[in-house]
């Protein structure tokens, strides 16, 4: 186990999983509320641009996005943030990540919003709210409470899916596991338990959290 730390740099990869994990979840959160939003507007255009962005993306397989991503965008379109290719790779992998898991996060924001009363709603235009208002002050407060556990499940899935990354070059711990397989076999056992104890310290907590706060914070009807 040792040699296996000595040779391979398997915290380093660790840390940028979790880079991955928390960069990618911020920006599935912010993406996948717009979308929500979009998949309970009152606009039909809007609804139905939510409702193709999460059926088209929910069944595109997460490793064709990230390589389109980095296909697709660099090479094709030379789109590039850095000129270093390893920080230009994390960058597009993030993107790609927030990407797939956004569709996952309004879908757990709209069960949420449909599980509140839609008296509420009708309460809060009988009072001059516009849509806007209601959905900031009334619904989506009450839709994230609602919606906690299905987000702690998206964080999760979104945590292990890092290992997609490997394929655009992202040297994360999927990676460093494909390195130990080609050049020193003899230790891939030492190296599938420290991934898997690796993913479950990662993964664990998150679970555990999150049924606290759906305890805790669940709108009492």
């Amino acid at each position: 186990m040792g040699e296996l730390f000595s040779h391979y740099n398997i915290l380093g990869a660790f840390g940028l999983t979790i880079l991955l994990t928390v960069s990618a979840a911020i920006g599935a959160l912010v993406l996948g509320t717009v979308v929500a939003v979009m998949r309970v507007s009152p606009v039909p255009f809007l609804n139905k641009l939510g409702a193709l962005y999460v059926n088209v993306v929910r069944n595109t397989p997460l490793t064709l996005i990230i390589v389109f991503c980095n296909i697709g965008f660099v090479v094709n379109l030379g789109m590039s943030f850095s000129e270093d290719i390893a920080r230009n790779n994390i960058i597009w992998a993030i993107i790609g990540l927030s990407w797939y898991h956004a569709a996952f996060v309004c879908e757990a924001l709209r069960s949420g919003v449909n599980t509140i009363p839609t008296g509420q709603a009708e309460a809060a235009r009988s009072i001059g709210l516009t849509f806007g208002q209601s959905l900031t002050e009334v619904l989506l407060p009450q839709a994230f409470r609602g919606s906690i556990t299905p987000l702690g499940n998206t964080l999760i899935a979104l945590t292990k899916n890092t290992t997609i990354a490997t394929a655009i070059g992202v040297a994360e711990i999927s990676r460093v596991m494909k390195q130990v397989i080609d050049d020193r076999i003899d230790l891939l056992l030492p190296m599938v338990a420290v991934v898997a104890i690796g993913f479950v310290v990662l993964t664990l907590p998150v679970g555990l959290l999150t049924t606290r706060l759906s305890e805790k914070l669940a709108v009492k009807r």
